[in-house]
């Protein structure tokens, strides 16, 4: 069975990710000092990393030995392979109404079932309904101690003001051709892959 090099090689470690330095640092800093936020808005292009990094934040809360992660304890295990029970992905782009957000907010009450956090990825945030954010508004206004939210976006403009300013907000830029190269080499490097020396690769002006 031969796996998508893109879910093969997918971030497992902050160290992992790609061309995002200052979210990087800012994660790291805040993990450090005992400082998560308890909601956080990714923004960026698709393809920069923000559901990678929402997983490896979710790990971070929640890991056992309390590394940044350290992907070898149960929890960071079961994170991975999507099994952990205390980890809550919801695609807004499908799930948009104010039912679906109702009925999170329903078992947000809940106690994590193994985990020291609950947490919640909303994916395609913008896409929620005015009635699902104001229902979502009042959440994160009153957010349990054992929840995490993790809202990702590719159109921050499309959310309210009063959304944006009760979480903390990560900015994710497209990485640049050198930093891929570099990534795609250690691909080829593990994968054992032929490659044509004499082909040229061409990378954007300026990277």
């Amino acid at each position: 069975m031969h796996i998508a090099y893109y879910l093969k090689y997918r971030p497992q470690t902050l160290d992992e990710l790609i061309g995002q330095e200052p979210v990087k640092k800012t994660l790291l800093s805040a993990f450090t000092s005992n400082k998560l936020s308890h909601a956080y808005v990714f923004v960026g292009p698709r393809g920069t990393g923000k559901t990678s990094t929402a997983r490896i934040l979710a790990k971070m809360a929640n890991c056992e030995n309390k590394n940044p992660p350290c992907n070898k304890c149960e929890m960071c295990i079961s994170i991975t392979d999507g099994s952990n029970l205390d980890l809550v992905e919801i695609d807004a782009a499908s799930n948009r109404g104010i039912e679906d957000i109702r009925a999170l907010r329903e078992k947000i009450k809940l106690s994590p079932t193994n985990a020291r956090k609950k947490v919640y990825i909303i994916d395609e945030a913008h896409m929620l309904t005015p009635e699902a954010f104001n229902a979502l508004l009042k959440t994160l206004e009153e957010p349990p101690e054992h929840a995490l939210f993790i809202l990702a976006t590719t159109d921050v403009g499309k959310m309210p003001q009063t959304v944006l300013s009760r979480v903390q907000k990560l900015d994710f830029k497209l990485a640049k051709g050198s930093e891929l190269l570099q990534a795609l080499k250690k691909i080829v490097e593990v994968e054992k892959i032929d490659i044509d020396e004499q082909r040229k690769v061409f990378v954007s002006p300026g990277n």
